[in-house]
């Protein structure tokens, strides 16, 4: 072997054990605030409903502008994309440890968002440059390690730093090592593309060049938020309004701010240069046809219909758990995390497994086999799950979460794969990105402010809860009926 050859493999590993570092941190700061839902009740006075938006704030930025970063990152640099990206989210959740309202902490969960929102298409297209043919699916699974570790630790870590030094230090102290990350990730190369510039030489394009068109795209947003900051001030100064209304207008600030900012993105890829803009006004062409293909293609309605229920379920027990065992338990998060951790781990870890090598298996000698698996692990979930949301023996609960998020997760590989077996190859790309986009806004994004306003009104966080069991059996039914379309739209791909 070469010593360039070494060298490249070395790289290369170099590349994908920083990516996976950063996937791993991505998940720690998105998860990190269910850790601190109580803390954030008592100190900021909110209602569940206001907690459950902290929960969805990110997930609605990062659905919106996922389509546009991903564009510009193909057509400038996918280093760029990440470096930005890992700095606004690291930067992002620093500042929630400093906020002293609502609003501010709802604006900082959006621009975690915002900023994780480029990073995970752009990683793993760099992946991809290093990993090709057969290493490829094991460097995109050693990567996909760090979504997995990252979701449990952020809520574990988060625990144990807010119990010992408040729930503001655990912001900050997740917050801080990314801006470190950032700077590496600054010097990665790109096979195929320039190599990056030095240090000194990239500070100061930043400060000639990239202030300016930061303030360009960031000031919709920060003239909509800082609007509905006001309003919402000036709302909050008189007792007689609630305070669900000042905090609904600004959401519309926000909201408002996040539609202008993406308005202004996508025309920053697509007119680029004249070929760049050909391949990007070719992909928003790909995009608009797999929209129309989905409508046309039965087995794709239900699974989009269904995938969006089921992610509900999912990320709404993710973003209310460690509040229950609180409220219901008396557990502090940081006990939660050590006593019940390595269940959720373990069960998630080896469902995702298991019901990928199912519904392969089933696939063989059925075209319903993946369907089948994505449905059955919610049908009999459910039950499970109602258990783990009722029982008040703390002796069943470690089980019962392992086999929860066991049967949660077989439908991480096969449900994907159903919809890469329905589509052209031309336009399978844009159809995942359009079910990705459906399932978060339709879907987990709505779950955690809807079980926090069920909480609200009944005053009973496990009343409230058992509606994700109920909506993850009704999706798991719902993509079930997809059985009866599977085979005939597979017939018509193959032709």
């Amino acid at each position: 072997m070469t010593k360039e050859a070494t060298v490249s493999r070395t790289y290369a590993a170099y590349v994908l054990g920083l990516l996976t570092l950063v996937n791993l941190l991505n998940y720690l700061d998105r998860n990190v605030v269910y850790a601190v839902f109580e803390p954030i009740k008592r100190d900021l006075h909110l209602s569940d409903a206001q907690l459950g938006w902290l929960g969805s704030a990110y997930i609605v930025v990062l659905s919106l502008a996922a389509l546009p970063l991903g564009v510009i990152g193909d057509l400038r640099s996918r280093r760029s994309v990440i470096t930005w990206g890992v700095a606004v989210w690291s930067a992002a959740t620093a500042a929630g440890g400093l906020v002293r309202r609502f609003w501010q902490l709802f604006s900082c969960r959006a621009l975690v968002g915002f900023g994780e929102a480029g990073y995970g298409p752009a990683s793993q297209a760099i992946i991809a440059q290093y990993y090709k043919g057969k290493r490829r699916a094991f460097a995109i699974g050693v990567y996909s390690v760090g979504m997995a570790l990252g979701g449990v630790l952020g809520i574990w870590f988060g625990g144990v730093i807010a119990e010992g030094y408040g729930w503001r230090r655990a912001f900050i102290w997740m917050g801080v090592p990314g801006l470190l990350l950032a700077a590496l990730a600054s010097r990665l190369s790109e096979i195929d593309r320039k190599p990056p510039p030095p240090v000194a030489d990239t500070l100061r394009q930043w400060w000639r060049h990239g202030m300016h068109g930061v303030t360009h795209y960031v000031m919709p947003l920060a003239i909509c938020a800082g609007a509905g900051a006001l309003l919402a001030g000036i709302l909050a100064m008189f007792e007689g309004i609630p305070s669900q209304f000042d905090t609904a207008v600004f959401s519309v600030g926000v909201s408002a701010g996040v539609a202008w900012t993406v308005w202004r993105l996508v025309p920053l890829a697509l007119r680029r240069t004249t070929e760049a803009g050909a391949v990007a006004a070719g992909a928003l062409d790909d995009f608009q046809h797999a929209a129309a293909l989905v409508l046309r293609t039965p087995t794709l309605i239900w699974i989009f219909l269904g995938g969006a229920m089921v992610t509900f379920a999912v990320n709404g027990l993710i973003a209310w758990a460690a509040t229950f065992m609180q409220r219901v338990h008396g557990l502090s998060v940081a006990r939660v995390g050590a006593e019940f951790g390595m269940w959720g781990l373990a069960g998630g870890v080896t469902g995702a497994l298991f019901g990928g090598r199912l519904a392969d298996r089933l696939q063989q000698h059925w075209r319903g086999g993946r369907v089948l698996a994505s449905g059955t692990g919610f049908v009999l979930g459910a039950p499970v799950c109602a258990a783990l949301v009722l029982v008040d023996d703390l002796r069943w609960f470690g089980p019962l979460v392992l086999a929860t998020y066991f049967l949660y997760t077989w439908y991480n590989g096969p449900l994907a794969a159903v919809i890469l077996d329905v589509v052209p190859a031309a336009v399978q790309a844009s159809v995942l990105g359009a079910f990705v986009l459906f399932s978060h806004l339709a879907g987990d994004a709505l779950a955690p402010p809807l079980i926090g306003y069920l909480s609200d009104q009944t005053g009973n966080l496990r009343t409230a809860m058992l509606l994700l069991p109920a909506v993850g059996l009704l999706g798991g039914l719902v993509i079930l009926i997809a059985l009866k379309t599977v085979s005939r739209d597979m017939e018509r791909v193959a032709l």
